[in-house]
């Protein structure tokens, strides 16, 4: 009990926090300008759907391959997963994997990385408004439907920048349905990891996740064919970030308040707009004043949704 002790009171420091959740968020950033480098080392087209869900079934496979590597090295032994814990891995496998990488990858193909970074934050105010008015976890105070109003408005504004005024189905309409499964599968992962070890729970999960999508992406005519050292770098990258990224998170979330972490979030897209600019040479729409009043509207309202009560 000692032990256990100790390791949540040594989560809970300001300084681990911090440095967790900020790495967390470094690490998904830059997934946005790698997913889209990803498609121009492996010679998969925006047109081409299935081999986009096949890269990412790859990805994830090898995410959860490494989850579970990596946590069972942590906790010196072996994380197999419990029989009483099927039912909540394939929840997560579902919402975490299939649905939000199935919509993720296609509309990333079809929008900028400096958007899809954006739009990707709007999981914040859609999990507090889950988490509130479905499961009843937290009520829903007038400080948090103001900062999900400003956080929207924030994403609406970079639709009307760059080369484009409207949002497309397939771009950054697919970005946000991704969004919304993947904020009902961090309520979710914050629920189940009470019972279960969270990386048990990431690592699984992703492979079975992985294994449905690298199946249909084959079953629709997806090929990967254009096989290098880079690409393959890549690809390993990739599935580094989903494994340490979505694991520590979980981490974080099992043993501290679900706003003490997720006020971290407005840094996911900070990093993916530098990111993309750097990596992709979206300097200009990254720097557009409307670009630039979007990511301060959408960092402003997962702050305010978060920050904490005045007594």
């Amino acid at each position: 009990m000692s032990g256990n002790r100790s390791k949540e009171e040594w989560m809970q420091k300001t300084s681990v926090v911090w440095l967790g959740a900020l790495l967390c968020c470094l690490l998904w950033g830059s997934a946005f300008p790698c997913i889209k480098i990803g498609y121009r080392l492996f010679e998969i087209s925006s047109a081409d759907t299935a081999s986009q869900i096949l890269f990412a079934g790859l990805r994830f496979v090898l995410a959860g391959i490494l989850a579970v590597i990596l946590g069972s090295a942590a906790e010196k032994k072996l994380l197999l997963p419990k029989k009483e814990a099927a039912g909540e891995i394939l929840w997560l496998s579902l919402l975490q994997t299939i649905l939000q990488y199935f919509f993720f990858y296609m509309g990333l193909a079809h929008t900028s990385g400096v958007k899809a970074s954006i739009i990707e934050a709007v999981n914040v105010f859609v999990a507090v408004l889950v988490a509130s008015l479905l499961f009843k976890q937290e009520k829903l105070a007038a400080r948090k439907l103001a900062g999900c109003v400003i956080g929207f408005a924030g994403v609406v504004l970079i639709n009307l920048s760059g080369v484009n005024f409207h949002m497309s189905l397939n771009g950054e309409g697919a970005i946000l349905v991704s969004t919304v499964a993947y904020a009902f599968s961090s309520v979710f992962l914050k629920k189940f990891s009470r019972r279960f070890h969270p990386v048990m729970l990431s690592g699984y999960q992703f492979i079975i996740g992985g294994a449905v999508l690298s199946l249909a992406g084959l079953a629709l005519g997806g090929r990967i064919t254009a096989v290098s050292l880079p690409a393959i770098g890549l690809l390993g990258y990739l599935a580094f970030v989903s494994a340490a990224a979505y694991s520590l998170w979980g981490v974080l979330l099992k043993y501290n308040p679900v706003s003490r972490v997720a006020v971290f979030g407005f840094m996911n897209p900070v990093f993916g707009v530098l990111l993309s600019a750097v990596l992709l040479g979206e300097t200009e729409q990254a720097a557009g004043i409307l670009s630039l009043l979007s990511l301060v509207l959408v960092c402003a309202g997962i702050y305010i949704v978060n920050m904490p009560k005045k007594d």
